[in-house]
C-alpha cells in the first residue's frame, strides 16, 4: 500500500489543469467532483452505485459525525471506510461551517467555538485539536483545518479579524495533525478573506508559510453571488502553489464548477445533485429538468439519452409520475443519475484539458445549461 499523498499535474490548457493524487486508498482523477456523503451516506446512493458514476472521492462531514454516531464509535467499529462500505479516498471537513449554520446557539472564542447540538441542544466544544482528532478517528485521507466561516456580507475589518482567526486556527490545526495523524493521510489549509483580494492573498501567503498539502478556497457560495464568486477564485488561485491541489468548499452547478475549472480549480463538492434529485431536478446533457413539470407526464424519450447512466434510461413519464407520487425511487433514480452526470461532466472535463480544447467544452456546457435554465423551471 502506498504510504504517500502526491498530486501530479499531468496538463494544462489555460487556467484548467490535469492532474491526479496518489493517496494510499487509490488515485483521484483531478479536475474532480466528491459527492457529499454527509452522515456516512451519500444520501439515497449505494456506496458501489457512487463508485459506479466514477467518483474516486467522496465527502464526509465531522460536525455530523462527531454527534451521531460519534467518532469514537466509528473507530471502535474500524473507521469510517469500513464502517460506511466506502474503500476509496474520503474528505472530511472540519465541521466549522455547520457549527455556524445549524447549532442553536454558538460562542466563538480563540481557544475555539462552544456550541450546542441541533439534534438534543447539548453543549460540545470545538476546537482546532478537536477537530483534528475527530477526523483522525474517522480515519478520513484528506483533513480540514477548522476555519471560521465568514458570513456574508461582512466588512473588511470583520473579514479580516475573522480570517486572521482562521489562520491562528490552521497553525493549531497542523501542529495537531503532526501529532495525530497517520501515514498517508493529508491535511489542507482553507483560504478565507470574503470578497476582499488582500485578504484572500494574505490568507494565502499564511498558509503556505504553514505548510499544507493541499489548499481549500473557502466562504465562497454564501450569497455573494457568481460573478464575485468567480472573482475572488481567480484572485486566489493565482497566489496558491503550481504544486498542490487546490479545493474549491460547496460549489455548486455545473457552469460554476467549469468557470472554476477554467480558473486552475482542481476539486470541489456540493450537495446540489443529490439534494436536487430529492426535489424533482435533474441534470442532463440537454440542461436542467423539472421532473414535476406537466409536459412529461406522457414524455416516453429517456431522462438523458447522452448519458451512460442506467438510471438515465428511465422514462421521463416514469420519473414524472414517481415524483408526483413521492416515491422513494423517484429520488433514488434522479441522485444516481445527477451524480453520473457530475462524473461525466469531469471526465469531459479532464479529457478536454487534455485535448487542450477545454474553453470550447465549457462554452458548449454553458450554453445548453443557460437555454434550460429560462425555459424548465417551472412546476405544474
Amino acid at each position: 500500500m502506498r504510504q504517500s499523498f502526491v498530486f501530479s499535474l499531468k496538463a494544462r490548457d489555460g487556467g484548467a489543469r490535469l492532474g491526479e493524487i496518489a493517496t494510499p486508498r487509490g488515485l483521484i482523477r483531478t479536475p474532480a467532483f466528491m459527492p457529499v456523503g454527509t452522515a456516512a451516506t451519500v444520501k439515497a446512493m449505494l456506496p458501489e452505485t457512487v463508485r459506479a458514476t466514477g467518483a474516486d472521492i467522496i465527502l464526509a462531514n465531522t460536525y455530523h459525525l462527531m454527534l451521531r454516531p460519534g467518532a469514537e464509535r466509528i473507530a471502535k467499529l474500524g473507521g469510517l471506510h469500513r464502517f460506511m462500505g466506502w474503500d476509496g479516498p474520503i474528505l472530511t471537513d472540519s465541521g466549522g461551517y455547520q457549527v455556524m449554520s445549524l447549532s442553536k446557539l454558538r460562542r466563538i472564542e480563540e481557544h475555539g467555538v462552544t456550541f450546542q447540538s441541533h439534534i438534543d441542544g447539548a453543549t460540545h466544544l470545538l476546537t482546532p485539536e478537536h477537530a483534528i482528532e475527530v477526523q483522525c478517528l474517522l480515519g478520513a485521507d484528506i483533513q480540514m483545518v477548522l476555519d471560521e466561516c465568514t458570513p456574508f456580507p461582512a466588512t473588511h475589518d470583520q473579514a479580516r479579524s475573522s480570517m486572521e482567526l482562521t489562520m491562528r486556527w490552521a497553525e493549531r490545526s497542523k501542529q495537531a495533525f503532526q501529532k495525530m495523524a497517520a501515514p498517508g493521510q493529508a491535511l489542507f489549509g482553507i483560504v478565507q478573506g470574503s470578497v476582499y483580494p488582500d485578504l484572500r492573498e494574505r490568507s494565502a501567503g499564511v498558509l503556505q508559510d504553514i505548510g499544507f498539502d493541499g489548499y481549500a478556497v473557502g466562504g465562497l457560495a454564501v450569497g455573494e453571488g457568481q460573478a464575485a464568486m468567480l472573482d475572488t477564485v481567480t484572485v486566489t488561485a493565482s497566489v496558491l502553489p503550481e504544486d498542490r491541489p487546490r479545493y474549491l468548499m460547496g460549489v455548486g452547478t455545473p457552469d460554476d464548477l467549469l468557470e472554476a475549472i477554467a480558473r486552475g480549480i482542481d476539486m470541489f463538492d456540493c450537495v446540489m445533485p443529490t439534494r436536487s434529485g430529492r426535489h424533482n431536478q435533474a441534470f442532463t446533457w440537454g440542461g436542467r429538468l423539472n421532473l414535476r413539470n406537466a409536459k412529461y407526464a406522457e414524455d416516453e424519450s429517456p431522462l438523458d439519452a447522452e448519458s451512460t447512466c442506467p438510471a438515465a434510461q428511465y422514462s421521463r413519464a416514469y420519473l414524472h409520475h414517481l415524483m408526483k407520487c413521492g416515491e422513494v425511487l423517484g429520488a433514488m433514480l434522479l441522485s444516481w443519475s445527477n451524480v453520473h452526470f457530475y462524473q461525466e461532466l469531469m471526465g469531459r472535463a479532464r479529457d478536454a484539458i487534455a485535448r487542450g480544447d477545454f474553453a470550447a467544452y465549457a462554452d458548449n456546457v454553458s450554453r445548453r445549461y443557460a437555454t434550460s435554465n429560462t425555459t424548465d423551471d417551472e412546476s405544474e
